[in-house]
Parts: C-alpha cells; sequence; structure tokens
C-alpha cells in the first residue's frame, strides 16, 4: 500500500472511531475485540467529545488524557482482547474508589492525599474485562448530598443545564448521559446511584449487600453503600453489574411466568408526595406491566419511623467516619459537612448505629416479598416492588455547599424519599427510565426486589425497555444526533 493509501486507510479508520462516540458499550467491546476499530482511537474520539461537551456540564474532575492512551494501546495489544467483554469501553471513576496513580478525594477539596498505589477491586474488575479509565468524576464532598457541587464547580444535568444532575454520583450520570462514556462507575449509600439515574435519564442496579466489593470509605457508611454502574441500556448495565460482581457477563435469565408486582406511592417520608408528572409515569409503567401480563397488586412496604432512623443515623455517622478515615481536619470541611460530622460524632458516641436495627428491617422487608423460609404478611409472594424515586424534577444546579446543613438534608430528604430503605434493608434495587415529564425532563421508576433478585430486576428493566425505549442521551448532547439537528 502507498503512503496516499495508508492515510486514506487512517482516515477511515478514525472515522470509524468517531462514529462509536454514543454506541452501547456492549458494541463498542465488539468492534474492538473483531478489529474494525481501535482502542486508542475508540478513546481519542471520547476525549474530543469530552473536550466539546463537559465545559457546560463539569461532569470530570480529572481527565486522564495521557495515561489513556497507553492503557488503551496495552488493550489493543493483548492476547486476551478477543475475550474481553468490556474491550476498549471508555468509562469513568466516582471520586471516592481508588484508581491507581490518581489522587481520591472524596469530593473534599480538604483531602490532601497522594496518587492511589492501587485500584479498588471494582475498578481493577472493570479494567480486567478491558474497559479504560478516562477519568475521575466530581461528587458532593464526602458524597453526602443529591447534587454535585463544591467550590468553585456546579455539575449540571444534561438534560437542563439550570439542574442538578443529583448526587453523590452526578458527575458519573452527567459523564454517561452526555455521552462522554458509555458506562460510568458510581455508588449507592442513600440513593446516590438511582437518584442520579432518575435526574439524568439513565438506567442503574444497586446491587444486594455482599454482591460487588464495597469497600468504600471507612466501613460503607455502617454496611449500607454498595458499587455499581449507570448506563443507558439495559444490556450495558448487565454485562458492567456481572463484570463488578466477578461474574461471567450473560443476558438476564427469564421468569418463566408473569411477576407479581407490589406498588406502592406512598412516601416513607410524612408530607412528602410525588407530583402529578411522577405518578403518571409509574401509573404508565403499571399500564405497560399489565398489557405484558404481568400482575400488579398496590401494597405498601412497612417502613417505620425506626428503619428510617436507622438510615439517618448511618448517613450522619458516615461523614464523621470518612472525614476520620481520609486524616480530614473537619475545620477545613464545608460549613455543611462539618455539621455533618459533628452530628455523626455524637450518633457514634451514643451507639445509635446498630447492626441489629439494619437486620430486623432486612427481615421484615424479605417477608414483605414473601420469600422461601420467611412467613409473608398476607400470605402470598411478591416477585417485584414498584415506586416512584423521586417526588419531581432534580434539585437546581446551584452552590448548594454555600448553603447549611438544615436546608440541604431537607431538601434531600423532600426529594428523594424512596431510596434510602433499601440500603439499609441491603436489597437490590434498580433504577429505569419512564418517559418524558411535561417540563421535558426524564422520569423513571424504582424496582426493588428481595435478596438475589439482581437478575430479576434486569430482565424487567430489559423489558420495560423493550416495551418502552427511552432516549439514551440528552437531546442538545446526543452524540447520535448530527449536530446540525441537535435543538438550541
Amino acid at each position: 500500500m502507498d503512503a496516499s493509501g495508508a492515510l486514506d486507510g487512517n482516515r477511515a479508520a478514525a472515522g470509524s472511531a468517531s462514529r462509536t462516540v454514543g454506541l452501547p458499550a456492549t458494541e463498542i467491546a465488539r468492534l474492538v475485540r473483531s478489529g474494525e476499530v481501535t482502542a486508542v482511537d475508540v478513546v481519542r474520539a471520547h476525549l474530543d467529545h469530552i473536550d466539546a461537551v463537559d465545559a457546560r456540564v463539569g461532569a470530570f474532575r480529572v481527565v486522564r488524557r495521557e495515561a489513556v492512551l497507553a492503557e488503551a494501546h496495552a488493550v489493543d495489544t493483548a492476547l486476551t482482547r478477543f475475550a474481553l467483554p468490556l474491550a476498549g469501553v471508555p468509562i469513568a471513576v466516582k471520586d471516592n474508589v481508588a484508581v491507581a496513580g490518581e489522587v481520591c478525594t472524596d469530593g473534599s477539596p480538604a483531602c490532601t492525599t497522594g496518587p492511589e498505589p492501587r485500584d479498588h477491586p471494582v475498578v481493577a474488575r472493570l479494567r480486567k474485562a478491558g474497559a479504560i479509565v478516562v477519568g475521575i468524576t466530581r461528587a458532593p464532598e464526602l458524597c453526602l448530598y443529591a447534587a454535585t457541587d463544591g467550590p468553585g464547580t456546579v455539575s449540571r444535568n444534561p438534560w437542563d443545564t439550570a439542574r442538578s444532575p443529583a448526587g453523590s454520583s452526578g458527575g458519573s450520570a452527567a459523564a454517561v448521559a452526555s455521552g462522554s462514556v458509555p458506562l460510568a462507575h458510581g455508588n449507592d449509600g442513600m440513593g446516590s446511584l438511582r437518584l442520579p439515574a432518575a435526574a439524568c435519564g439513565l438506567v442503574t442496579l444497586k446491587p444486594g449487600r455482599g454482591v460487588v466489593p464495597a469497600g468504600i470509605g471507612a466501613d460503607s457508611w455502617s454496611g449500607m453503600a454498595e458499587n455499581g454502574a449507570l448506563a443507558t441500556t439495559v444490556g450495558d448495565l448487565a454485562v458492567a453489574s456481572a463484570v463488578l460482581a466477578g461474574e461471567e457477563p450473560a443476558a438476564p435469565e427469564p421468569p418463566g411466568r408473569p411477576l407479581r408486582i407490589a406498588l406502592s406511592t406512598r412516601s416513607p417520608v410524612p408530607g412528602v408526595r410525588a407530583d402529578a408528572a411522577t405518578l403518571a409515569a409509574v401509573e404508565a409503567v403499571v399500564a405497560r406491566l399489565a398489557a405484558a401480563g404481568h400482575t400488579v397488586v398496590r401494597k405498601d412496604p412497612p417502613i417505620t419511623l425506626g428503619p428510617a432512623a436507622g438510615a439517618l443515623t448511618r448517613w450522619m455517622a458516615g461523614a464523621h467516619d470518612d472525614a476520620e478515615h481520609l486524616g480530614l481536619d473537619c475545620s477545613a470541611l464545608q460549613p455543611r459537612s462539618r455539621t455533618h460530622a459533628a452530628v455523626g460524632r455524637l450518633v457514634r458516641r451514643a451507639g445509635l448505629v446498630r447492626p441489629r436495627t439494619a437486620q430486623r428491617f432486612r427481615e421484615r422487608m424479605t417477608a414483605f416479598f414473601g420469600q422461601e423460609g420467611v412467613a409473608p404478611g398476607a400470605g402470598e409472594v411478591l416477585d417485584v416492588l414498584l415506586t416512584p424515586v423521586t417526588t419531581g424534577p432534580p434539585l437546581a444546579a446551584r452552590p448548594w455547599h454555600e448553603r447549611g446543613f438544615l436546608a440541604n438534608i431537607t431538601a434531600n430528604a423532600r426529594w428523594a424519599p424512596w431510596t434510602a430503605a433499601w440500603n439499609l434493608a441491603g436489597l437490590p434495587a434498580a433504577v429505569v427510565p419512564a418517559g418524558i415529564r411535561p417540563d421535558g425532563l426524564p422520569a423513571a421508576v424504582q424496582l426493588v426486589g428481595p435478596p438475589g433478585a439482581e437478575g430479576r430486576l434486569l430482565w424487567l428493566a430489559g423489558e420495560l425497555e423493550r416495551l418502552q425505549p427511552w432516549r439514551r442521551y440528552a437531546p442538545v448532547f446526543d452524540p447520535t444526533v448530527p449536530t446540525a439537528e441537535v435543538p438550541a
């Protein structure tokens, strides 16, 4: 081949790689495994897209421009490339787990530790599967809040940049919804995967306790926090979830029968309820499930003030524990976080974080589903619980860190009352897009299952995706739509 032919081939390859921006992770991996594109070119294309959009979104704290190309080259030359489920897939990692060679701040400017010596186990698993860590995403300080912001930066929702992408995995959600990466790591201690997924029109799964290595902060908020992924398709989420769990990726096993699904729209927080658009989205999902042959019954889980207090005490204690774990001077924390940590210290001293509270609640919620070996309250077996995720549109994108502790926790509780219980119980919970609200923002529903129901939740999420496909990216940032066709 002469020089001009080689140049034409390089241009064609680069053009093919640029078209990988916006593809599902599973399709990118297929192209890299087959040699149709290289991981290096895929990564370069995604770095170009990040350069074009992230100034308006603020998803990333760090973009690994140099190291990432060497890592992509290693995937291209690996003898195992043909068997890697995430070969060459660019991913983002939340700023509260270790990425070798990068600083992990847990969202706090007060954290001054050096580069991490080794990957967190979930990052190691993603890399072993062929994924390329292109950047570290932003999180609120100590990952405590339902909006993502800090001094000098406010992360924004790609669907409406006046809104927050939520938190605490808000940077990861903004990265995926803007097309900067097809997959992102996040974690969830009170809803920190599910809330950003709901806000940004994504699909996610908070696995049950012990399914995926946690190891988040001091003690994973007394065992409530779990690692997971944010994606635009259920297929991508299923592969990422399997990789994180150390399992061989496979399509979720169909249940072989119609499911019995409990519906609850009652808020666990007294006086707080979902708005009309949220309730309409839930009812539309109910109608689709019923039309597909599933049985939907209205039944509220018995979430009382005791478990609510149990989750709250762990949230408070988590701020104190993680600040101590990171060796932070609490006087250097943001005022809201400083108060949060001070309350957490009192909670710890008073012995209010009681393992038995979580265990009893887990037993009660397992009984609610009527699982084998546990006597159900009404003599019926429930496969899944369907609820709203939030009460309405996401919080405003603003410097919430400049506001006080009470303003932050009140805003969080009013907007997101449906997620925290399942962290305390250690049960799996997924969030699935459910249409578009009248204001143009995504609507979503939550699916909760008994212990071991991760595959069932993924299967049902895939069923909903089949019945009502959702828009995978925020309209203005959609990399699959030519620029000339993108609305202003």
